[in-house]
């Protein structure tokens, strides 16, 4: 029998606030421990919590750009847990009533498009952070620090619409890109500011109702996503291939033995006893503050994927790969109004400024080139003033210093030689001395052109124009 695994997933996204959810400590990472707290987030006996405005409106633009609907009333709730790194014993989230619901993604599986259902985004508080290890007695102690507790988080939940492992990481990965798009969370999994909890079961090819599922938790990175699924399915059709039962519960992906472990049995809603947060009126968003949030949204990605194709007759894969991030569209915009053909400022954008960025391990927000000035050397390229090749040696130039182009060309005498009678008197120079070769490629041996091309361009010290070089030189072997 042939099975099919059905996965939907739970996203963790920390909102980009100054500060937490419900009181005024600061949401920075990387504070000294225990120094970002306060009464509200350490739960102190009769602190109130008060509601962040910045996280809502965050919360709203995140679930505008799924495709969710806003509601205009939500409610917070209590959900009753214990666990050392959570110190009110429960945490406030959203249960019944969430911020949003119904959204939809497109994204393509194997060259086909599939919609990604979003069932519900709600707004709650993160947890602390429980630390096992680094400390000299870790080995009988875990130390608490929280710093995180009390960020505000926006918890995405997708409908069981994903059929592969591999489409679970292209999912999650883009829908990092968007929420960073966005200006509403970092992207910064290795702080885990973007975590994934996923919902894995299997059935038989063809058959309808869903199966046992299992939750994967705390998956920090695509590939941890992709090779826990693909560990779990597997696990799972070996269980009920072999006559066995799949048992609902939570597992962990350990990374270093390729496989997931369970943690504990799975909870339902009920066993979190979530009821009403008595300290938290409704949130309400009325039609002109949701308004006022769609208006002030940036262009989505595909949006502006499908204008620089009809815009800029970009090819499918460079519009792909220039909004893969809103600072990279926007530089590629920059350069293009400063002139430069779209093909060509998406050339050198995907090719040689991108081969620069990581090799100085930055990206094109900490560029130290320009839109303007690489347009400007896109000019001179363009008008013949050099050739790609010294295009080349002006933009390291360029990218190791604060010149712009036609200031390093000028200084360092690079300009191209395209004057004829100038590249005429250096092939006759060539052909005196390279008799014969000129006797081969007379004779019909055709790479004696090349090699005559290559004395031409070295007796002009790369200078001259290569295309002015190969006609002239053509012209004067076959006359």
């Amino acid at each position: 029998m042939s099975f099919e695994p059905v996965i939907g997933l739970e996203v963790h996204a920390q909102l980009l606030t100054a500060s937490k959810i419900f009181c005024g400590c600061s949401a920075a990472f990387g504070g000294e421990p225990n120094t970002h707290v306060c009464p509200v987030c350490l739960g102190l006996p009769g602190a109130l919590p008060v509601l962040n405005r910045a996280a809502v409106d965050y919360a709203i633009r995140a679930a505008l750009a799924l495709g969710c609907a806003v509601h205009r009333t939500s409610i917070f709730a209590r959900k009753n847990y214990f666990y050392p790194d959570l110190p009110k014993g429960y945490q406030i989230s959203q249960y019944e009533l969430p911020i949003a619901t119904a959204g939809v993604v497109e994204l393509q599986s194997r060259g086909e498009p599939r919609r990604v259902g979003i069932r519900r985004v709600h707004l709650e508080e993160d947890a602390g952070k429980s630390l096992h290890e680094g400390f000299v007695d870790s080995d009988r102690k875990t130390y608490v620090d929280y710093n995180r507790s009390g960020v505000p988080l926006i918890e995405i939940v997708t409908e069981p619409d994903l059929r592969s492992a591999a489409d679970a990481a292209e999912f999650f990965s883009r829908l990092r890109a968007l929420l960073v798009w966005l200006g509403v969370n970092d992207g910064n999994m290795e702080e885990g500011s973007l975590r994934c909890d996923a919902n894995v079961s299997v059935r038989p090819q063809g058959t309808t109702p869903l199966g046992t599922k299992a939750e994967v938790k705390n998956l920090n990175s695509f590939r941890f996503l992709q090779k826990a699924l693909e560990h779990e399915i597997d696990r799972q059709i070996e269980v009920l291939g072999g006559g066995g039962r799949v048992v609902q519960e939570t597992r962990l992906w350990d990374s270093a033995a390729g496989r997931t472990v369970s943690m504990r049995s799975k909870e339902e809603a009920h066993d979190y006893r979530y009821f009403p947060e008595p300290d938290l009126p409704p949130a309400i968003v009325d039609p002109e503050r949701e308004q006022r949030i769609r208006a002030a949204m940036p262009e989505l990605p595909e949006a502006r994927r499908r204008r620089f194709v009809e815009r800029y007759a970009l090819p499918e894969y460079d519009a792909g790969q220039l909004t893969q991030t809103r600072g990279l569209a926007e530089y590629f915009e920059a350069v293009v109004a400063g002139g430069a053909p779209a093909k060509a400022a998406s050339n050198w954008i995907m090719g040689e400024l991108a081969r620069a960025l990581k090799e100085r391990n930055t990206d094109i927000t900490s560029s130290p080139l320009g839109p303007g000035r690489l347009a400007g050397l896109i000019a001179l390229i363009e008008k013949g003033a050099i050739s790609g090749s010294m295009a080349k040696d002006v933009f390291e130039k360029m990218f190791a210093t604060d010149r712009a182009a036609d200031a390093i060309v000028a200084a360092e005498g690079l300009a191209q030689i395209d004057d004829e009678s100038q590249i005429t008197g250096l092939i006759a120079e060539v052909i005196d001395r390279n008799t014969d070769a000129v006797a081969q490629y007379r004779g019909g041996k055709t790479s004696a052109f090349g090699f005559l091309v290559g004395q031409v361009m070295r007796a002009a010290a790369g200078k001259a124009n290569p295309r002015r070089v190969n006609d002239l030189l053509k012209r004067a072997l076959d006359t």
